[in-house]
């Protein structure tokens, strides 16, 4: 018998990670977060101030808003608007970005 040391197949170091933000920053993620966001509040407070301020004249027909008034419903519907808009402008840059980065590989 040798006195030889055996190889350890296991250890007890932790590998280093690959940084996580490449991707993100690789899609420019945080630039078309803004640009969403920004196109999502001007069509949802454009579309607010046409409806509550009555900017084309008063709209045909009288409804009954309970609890929050006009004011506030259409308050709720114009932050629904941003939100969905905002992520569908982010979704579609991003897209955009990854069939750049996919064309110049």
């Amino acid at each position: 018998m040798t006195d030889r040391e055996q190889p350890t197949l296991v250890s007890d170091e932790v590998p280093e990670r690959p940084p996580s933000g490449g991707l993100v920053e690789a899609l420019d993620v945080p630039r078309n977060a803004a640009v969403g966001v920004a196109a999502g509040v001007t069509l949802a407070a454009g579309a607010y101030l046409f409806r509550v301020l009555e900017l084309f004249g008063p709209f045909a027909g009288t409804r009954a808003y309970p609890v929050l008034g006009p004011e506030g419903w259409f308050g709720i519907l114009a932050f629904v608007l941003a939100t969905s808009t905002a992520l569908l402008v982010t979704t579609l840059l991003t897209v955009v970005s990854v069939y750049r980065l996919a064309k110049d590989v």
